[in-house]
C-alpha cells in the first residue's frame, strides 16, 4: 500500500496514531503504529478488527510491517479516520458540561448495538470508556481500541483494561466476560452524565492502582448514580452496575429497557469545526489548515443548535441541584472580616464608602433584595463578602437583636452558600438551597 504519513492525532500506551493519506486516491485514514517488537497489543487488535464489520465498530483497512529508514521494524494498522475524535473529546469540547440525557441515550444505544455485535461473535472488548469510543462525522458512536479484547471462551488471556472501569469480578482477577463490558458501559454513562467525571471520583488508578482495584473489588460499593438523572436512566444504570455479574442485564436486554426503547433514535447533531470541515481527501483545504496542529482533538468547535435545550436544562438544574461535596479549597470568593484596628477613629466623620449589601432590618431579616448601605469608618464591626463582582458589608448595628441568629445566604456561581454572621471566625456551612 502506497501511503504518506501525516501528523500525530493520538497516543496510546504502546502505539501512536497518525493521520495518513493514500497516495493514489488522496483518501485520508488513520494509521496506528508501534515497533514490531512491542506490537503484541496492536497485532491482537488487528486480528479482531479484521474479523468485524459493523457501522458501530471502527472500520479496518489493513496492516503492514515496514522497515523505517532508521532500520527499525514497525507494525502499522490502518483504520477508518473519524475526525471528531473520541467521546471524551466531545465532552471536553463542551467545557466539561455533562451531556443531556437524550444525547446520553443515543450514544448508549449505539454503543450497545456495537456491543451486541461483538458479543455475538464471542468477543469481549475489556476496555470500554469514553476515550475508546470514536465519533463519526454524523455523530455516530463507534467502539474502537481492541488492544485488550479477548475471546469470551479463552482461559489463558490475561485480564486487561482500565482499573476504574473494571467490574468487581475483574478487579478481583476472577473472570472477564460479557458482563464486565456491561459494567464498563455503566461507568461510561456516568462519564457522559458528569461531564467527564470518574465513576470513582475519590480514587485514581494512575497514582494508586492497587487501592483502586481493592476498593472496586472488595469494598461492596458501586459507582454513585448521578441524582439528576431520570428514574428510567437511574434504573438503567442500576441494571448495568450490579456487583454480581449474573444479575447484570445483557446488551440484548438493555436494548429493550424503557430508557432506550422509547427513544427517538436520531443521531446527535453534527458538529462543525471553526475553520473548515475535516478532510476526506488530500485535495481538501482543511488538511492544510490543520497540518501544523500537534493535536487535532484540541480544536474548538462551534456549538450546534441542538445543544440549546440541553444548556437551558443545565442552567435550571444548577439552580436547584447541588451535586457532590463543597470544594472548600476554592477559597478565592470566601468572606473576610474587618475589625476595629488600633488608631482608627471611633466617630463617623469620615465620608462613608458605599458598598453593595443585603437589605436587613429588625422587622424583616430577608436578604432577597439588594440595596445600598453606607459603610462607616468608625469602630463598627463589618462582615464583608466578595462573590464574583458583588461586594457586600453588613454592620453589627444593622442586624441588632437578630445578630447571632441571622444567616446570610448568597449565591456564588449558582451554588448557594450559607455563613453564620458576627462570630469571631466565619466558617462556611454546608451548601443550602435558598
Amino acid at each position: 500500500m502506497d501511503w504518506t504519513r501525516g501528523h500525530v492525532i493520538g497516543h496510546g500506551s504502546s502505539a501512536t496514531v497518525f493521520l495518513a493519506t493514500d497516495s493514489p486516491s488522496g483518501d485520508v485514514f488513520a494509521v496506528k503504529t508501534a515497533q514490531l517488537s512491542q506490537s503484541q497489543s496492536l497485532r491482537k487488535e488487528q486480528q479482531f478488527l479484521s474479523s468485524l464489520a459493523s457501522p458501530y465498530i471502527v472500520s479496518y483497512r489493513g496492516f503492514e510491517v515496514r522497515r523505517e529508514q532508521s532500520g527499525v521494524m514497525m507494525f502499522n494498522l490502518f483504520m477508518e479516520y473519524l475526525p471528531n475524535g473520541s467521546l471524551a473529546d466531545t465532552i471536553r469540547r463542551r467545557g466539561g458540561q455533562r451531556l443531556d440525557e437524550a444525547t446520553i441515550a443515543i450514544y448508549t444505544r449505539q454503543l450497545l448495538m456495537g456491543l451486541q455485535y461483538i458479543h455475538s461473535k464471542g468477543i469481549v472488548h475489556c476496555d470500554i470508556k469514553a476515550r475508546n469510543i470514536l465519533i463519526g462525522l454524523d455523530g455516530e458512536a463507534k467502539l474502537a481500541d481492541f488492544g485488550c479484547a479477548k475471546w469470551a471462551t479463552s482461559q489463558t488471556d490475561p485480564i486487561g483494561g482500565t482499573p476504574l472501569f473494571m467490574a468487581p469480578e475483574v478487579a478481583r482477577g476472577e473472570h472477564q466476560g460479557f458482563p464486565s463490558d456491561i459494567w464498563s458501559i455503566g461507568c461510561t454513562i456516568i462519564e457522559m452524565g458528569t461531564g467527564g467525571g470518574s465513576p470513582w471520583p475519590k480514587t485514581t488508578d494512575d497514582t494508586d492502582p492497587i487501592s483502586a482495584l481493592y476498593r472496586i473489588g472488595y469494598s461492596g460499593e458501586s459507582p454513585e448514580i448521578p441524582c439528576y438523572l431520570s428514574e428510567e436512566a437511574k434504573d438503567f444504570l442500576e441494571k448495568c452496575l450490579k456487583r454480581n455479574p449474573s444479575e447484570r442485564w445483557t446488551a440484548n436486554e438493555l436494548m429493550n429497557h424503557p430508557f432506550l426503547k422509547e427513544l427517538n433514535c436520531r443521531r446527535p447533531c453534527k458538529t462543525e469545526e471553526v475553520h473548515s470541515e475535516s478532510p476526506t481527501s488530500i485535495l481538501e483545504q482543511g488538511i492544510w489548515r490543520s497540518i501544523e496542529e500537534s493535536e487535532i482533538r484540541g480544536r474548538e468547535l462551534v456549538r450546534s443548535d441542538c445543544w440549546e435545550a440541553a444548556e437551558a436544562e443545565e442552567q435550571i438544574r444548577r439552580l436547584w441541584t447541588i451535586s457532590g461535596e463543597p470544594r472548600w479549597e476554592e477559597d478565592e470568593n470566601w468572606i473576610t472580616i474587618r475589625r476595629k484596628e488600633e488608631g482608627e477613629k471611633n466617630g463617623g466623620a469620615d465620608e462613608p464608602e458605599v458598598k453593595k449589601c443585603s437589605n436587613y432590618s429588625k422587622n424583616n431579616n430577608n436578604n432577597s433584595n439588594w440595596g445600598e448601605k453606607k459603610r462607616g469608618s468608625g469602630g463598627e464591626e463589618w462582615l464583608e463578602m466578595e462573590l464574583g463582582n458583588i461586594s457586600c458589608g453588613i454592620s453589627r448595628n444593622d442586624l441588632g437583636d437578630y445578630s447571632c441568629r441571622n444567616i446570610v445566604s448568597l449565591v456564588n456561581n449558582n451554588n448557594p452558600l450559607s455563613f453564620h454572621t458576627l462570630t469571631p471566625i466565619f466558617l462556611p456551612l454546608m451548601p443550602t438551597i435558598l
